[in-house]
């Protein structure tokens, strides 16, 4: 798949692809004129790093997880690291549902004002 298809299946823009591929998170195949031709694992790859990153892990986070995403083996560190990560993420969803209850209070409480 070149380029703007991985793109446009996988709801990114070019440029974050280009970006994926400096970082090292996504890698594709030069023609001989230079065009970037990606294999078929390429879009659920990048939606995975799409899912990672709005988790809040960082490139370089992303890096030394994606290999046991995608291969289901991992090192003890590598363990280490995802339990890590899912912990930090627990306490974000924690802290983003006592931030919803607390707008729910404040909308219920300002419906009630306005009857």
């Amino acid at each position: 798949m070149r380029i703007g298809e991985v793109a446009a299946a996988a709801g990114v823009s070019t440029r974050a692809l280009r970006y994926y591929e400096e970082h090292g998170l996504l890698s594709a195949e030069r023609s001989p004129s230079g065009q970037r031709h990606y294999g078929e694992d390429a879009v659920e790859r990048v939606r995975w790093i799409q899912a990672l990153f709005a988790a809040g892990l960082s490139s370089k986070a992303i890096v030394e997880l994606l290999p046991c995403v995608h291969t289901g083996s991992a090192t003890s560190e590598m363990v280490e690291r995802l339990e890590e990560q899912r912990a930090r993420i627990d306490t974000q969803v924690r802290d983003l549902c006592a931030t919803r209850g607390r707008l729910d209070t404040i909308i219920a409480a300002a419906r009630d004002h306005r009857r």
